[in-house]
């Protein structure tokens, strides 16, 4: 009972703080999609990270640790080399044209045709793949931790998690369709704070029960190891050279992230926050990954399912009241993405196809009544894709199902790194070439897969871009912008601590090789 006294609390909370910021009938557009521009460096910082963050990190990529070990935080703190780029090269020259989405950027350098694949590419991911992982994580694990707990609303667990979907879903849409990004900011600040305070609290937990942080290498040394073998089967030392430009999609040319960085005060917050965010990786890192390796400590290779990892630390070790504060991170999770997502969807079908193709005279009201029912519409899409990998998930439900859906979501993020190196690396890029590198990575990836299918997916990503990319290069005449000048700190500052960030990087590559 205490527990969902805790979870009813926060979900008011949540809801109170968002219709406190709610948009009024003469809002502008730039106020809805962007917050008026005016976000300083910690609201960046915590409201990217908390985006970043689903629920599929707490259970899929602890249970990943509990099999694979500390290789499974490459995909964390790796993110650092993705957000340094996106913060001195990317942020800059985004903040100099005062987009409003990075399309209009793209369609500046590559044309207003190849800048529509790209949107459109964007709005089917995030309205499907984005939106339903997030959603369904969030419900599963509820029903993991409380399964017993929720059974009034369905026996069968299936149709249990199916309701939960729906709940969760329509919650968060309501939020983001009444604030816009304020809203949604201000609900990630809180969201961030209660997800990294569970997530420390199951760390901390986790490895208490193992006896200590030195147990770590004495019960499981052959988990602790950032590099696995180039023959390993998921997760090979190889996979870091797709998992780096596979960063560069996410950290630079992702409206959902990066549209913090294009509400900034200044170039100078956006950087300050996304390096504060970098750092804040790390940590996230520890308390996800960490768990994991630890609760393999204690039980061995005994662990049935391995996403069965988190909810089996706070089952088995943790209080009543706790517990409600670890579900209320999960749902924080969840929310922070899909709220997010929500309104980057918004913000790409208002800006970039309606104003552009359906009513070129959009005024700021019609405008901001676009990106509504566009969140209405991805709810329903959103919906259908999470009841997807709901059956997805049951149909094989021993699998790492994280490497499952990244998968799926490199389909399309491949072409999407190739259209933005192709827009800020080339010279003079050949618009027609680049739009035919952009589509032909999809068959390509499929070819790769149907061959080759003992390939990892991330090493397949990566000759899937570089070939891309070569094909760009070669067809705009192999004339390439300057590197050095790319790179634009905005005071030395900025530039230190990238520096700073960009060698504890190697320094942990080094020390946990």
């Amino acid at each position: 009972m205490v527990d969902f006294i805790i979870v009813l609390f926060y979900f008011s909370l949540i809801m109170i703080v968002a219709l406190r910021g709610k948009v009024k009938a003469d809002s502008s557009a730039d106020e809805y999609f962007l917050s008026s521009r005016n976000l300083p460096w910690y609201s960046i910082a915590l409201s990217t990270i908390a985006t970043n963050i689903q629920g599929y990190q707490f259970l899929g990529m602890m249970g990943s640790a509990y099999l694979f070990g500390l290789a499974q935080a490459n995909l964390e703190i790796n993110a650092v080399q993705g957000i340094l780029i996106g913060a001195f090269v990317f942020v800059p020259l985004f903040l100099r044209e005062k987009i409003t989405t990075i399309t209009q950027f793209i369609s500046k350098r590559l044309g207003q045709r190849v800048a529509l694949f790209y949107s459109l590419a964007n709005i089917a991911l995030f309205a499907t793949v984005t939106l339903g992982a997030a959603l369904f994580w969030g419900a599963y694990a509820a029903d993991l931790v409380f399964g017993e707990q929720l059974s009034f609303l369905h026996s069968n667990r299936i149709i249990r998690i199916a309701i939960l979907i729906i709940i969760l879903g329509v919650f968060s849409a309501i939020y983001t369709y009444l604030g816009g990004l304020s809203a949604v900011v201000k609900t990630d600040i809180i969201q961030f704070t209660v997800l990294i305070v569970g997530g420390a609290v199951v760390c901390f937990t986790a490895v208490n029960q193992m006896g200590g942080w030195d147990q770590l290498y004495i019960q499981t040394p052959e988990k602790m190891h950032l590099h696995l073998p180039a023959d390993h089967p998921t997760l090979p030392w190889t996979h870091l050279f797709g998992l780096f430009l596979l960063n560069i999609n996410y950290w630079c040319a992702n409206q959902t992230v990066m549209q913090r960085a294009l509400a900034a005060k200044s170039v100078r917050h956006a950087q300050t926050g996304l390096i504060a965010g970098g750092l804040i990786k790390y940590i996230m890192a520890v308390i996800i990954i960490i768990p994991g390796i630890a609760l393999y400590g204690i039980l061995g290779d005994t662990l049935g399912e391995p996403d069965m990892a988190f909810p089996y630390i706070v089952n088995t070790y943790l209080p009543v009241g706790i517990k409600g504060i670890i579900l209320c991170g999960l749902f924080a999770s969840l929310m922070s993405t899909v709220d997010s997502t929500f309104n980057s969807l918004a913000t790409l079908w208002s800006t970039d196809i309606y104003s552009k193709y359906i009513n070129k005279k959009a005024r700021d009201k019609e405008k901001i009544k676009a990106g509504q029912k566009a969140i209405l519409f991805s709810l329903g899409t959103a919906l259908v894709m999470g009841f997807v990998l709901l059956y997805l998930k049951f149909d094989d439900p021993n699998s790492a199902f994280t490497h499952t859906l990244n998968n799926l979501r490199y389909y399309i993020n491949c072409g999407i790194v190739v259209l933005i190196c192709s827009a800020v690396l080339l010279f003079k890029p050949n618009r027609n070439v680049v739009l035919f590198a952009f589509i032909a990575t999809l068959p390509l990836n499929i070819a790769l897969q149907l061959f080759m299918p003992e390939m990892n997916y991330f090493v397949r990503a990566f000759w899937v871009i570089i070939i891309g990319l070569f094909i760009t290069l070669i067809g705009s005449m192999g004339k390439l912008n300057s590197l050095i000048a790319l790179f634009q700190p905005a005071d030395k500052y900025s530039r230190n601590w990238g520096w700073a960030l960009a060698i504890t990087l190697v320094l942990l590559h080094i020390v946990f090789h």
